[in-house]
């Protein structure tokens, strides 16, 4: 496998270290835990729903924060004291953490627990000043263009 070396964009690129740590971040080799299972669905133009399976757990031994653009989603689950033997354990009640990253304005509006999914609704608002804008045109003279004066060049023989 190939080590990608990203310092010639860090000498020369500014403002974008989220994106280079992002980058970075990826190409680690670690082994991510993908428990529990989870779809992420675009239900708009700029709004997200992540559905999380989290079955067993209840509202309280869940939790969702943001920290820095990284959702993270926590779940610590009760240890029961089962008076049978399993035979087979095929539901996991095990605790977990999952991160998702999430881009620039991207907000969390809603999270609930229903029927073993967890939902969490996104939506990405850009301010404002980010959003495009139609610029209009006048016919005429620009302002304050009877204030120009033009100098007058003469060719240096």
């Amino acid at each position: 496998m190939r080590n990608l070396n990203l310092d010639p964009f860090w000498r020369t690129s500014i403002g974008f270290d989220r994106l280079f740590d992002l980058v970075d971040q990826s190409l680690r080799v670690e082994q991510e835990d993908q428990y529990p299972p989870c779809n992420i669905v675009r239900t708009g133009d700029n709004s997200y729903r992540i559905s999380l399976a989290v079955a067993g757990f209840k509202s309280d031994q869940v939790s969702v924060t943001v920290d820095q653009n990284v959702l993270i989603v926590s779940g610590r689950a009760e240890q029961k004291q089962d008076n049978g033997e399993y035979l087979y354990r095929g539901i996991a009640g095990r605790s977990f953490d999952r991160r998702f990253n999430l881009a620039d304005y991207v907000e969390v509006k809603n999270a609930s627990l229903d029927d073993g999914l967890l939902q969490i609704d996104l939506v990405r608002e850009l301010p404002e000043a980010m959003k495009p804008r139609r610029i209009e045109i006048n016919s005429g003279k620009a302002v304050g263009q009877d204030k120009v004066r033009t100098i007058e060049h003469s060719k240096a023989a």
